[in-house]
């Protein structure tokens, strides 16, 4: 039970920070609740794919095989799921009517997958590995869902963007998803070196997205000119 609990802290606690962040027009709870279980089923398919694509990487050299494992076996097929899910059962929401409520269902679905995962890891691995886990891999599934549901943000309420901020919502995030693997799976010093600022970018990018579409909320209240006009670009 206490592994349980180690596992699943990080995630509710990063839920309800992404909650209370939504600050203007909150989510109704029923539709976080139906993000975090679905994020949660769509390990079931990742899994049974993942193990099908793994077997491909033992005849690669050692880099091949981190980059093969890093942005396709994990990177893409993780965060294809993930922006299935979001596509499936958030875009023609009714509750999806702002641009920041992009990040915050998307961050949901991401910290349902990221708890069934860290449930495994952690009882696998125990503690040490549910610590480092919690300050590591499961805020980068949030923040990897930040960058997701800020692009499909911009694609529902910008209609002559919505091509690209579509594809930058799959792209982006598979992208980030794979290099933060791709440091820890090369086994390279440089690329170790590379992944604690990589972090700090993540989260940098990351609280700049939420400010971004917090501030051009269509709930804020409007006080100057010059801010309607932000909210309006």
């Amino acid at each position: 039970m206490n592994l349980i609990f180690l596992a699943l802290a990080p995630v509710f606690i990063i839920a309800f920070y992404i909650y209370f962040r939504d600050k203007y027009e909150r989510e109704p709870a029923g539709t976080l609740i139906k993000a975090l279980i679905t994020g949660a089923f769509v390990t079931l398919p990742v899994i049974f794919i993942e193990g099908l694509l793994i077997p491909f990487s033992d005849s690669l050299g050692n880099l091949a095989s981190a980059a093969y494992n890093a942005f396709l076996v994990a990177g893409f097929t993780e965060e294809a799921f993930k922006y299935l899910a979001f596509f499936l059962l958030i875009w023609r929401n009714r509750t999806f009517n702002e641009k920041f409520d992009g990040i915050v269902y998307a961050v949901f679905i991401s910290l349902g997958f990221a708890a069934v995962e860290n449930v495994f890891y952690v009882l696998e691995y125990g503690y040490t590995i549910g610590l480092v886990r919690a300050l590591t891999a499961v805020p980068a599934h949030a923040l990897f869902g930040i960058v997701m549901g800020y692009h499909f943000g911009l694609a529902k309420f910008y209609p002559r963007e919505k091509g690209i901020q579509l594809l930058l919502a799959l792209l982006s995030p598979v992208l980030l998803h794979g290099f933060y693997d791709f440091c820890l799976m090369a086994e390279k010093t440089i690329f170790l070196l590379l992944f604690v600022p990589f972090i700090m970018f993540l989260w940098i990018h990351g609280f700049r997205r939420m400010k971004n579409l917090s501030d051009r909320s269509i709930f804020k209240p409007i006080r100057t000119q010059e801010e309607k006009e932000e909210i309006e670009q």
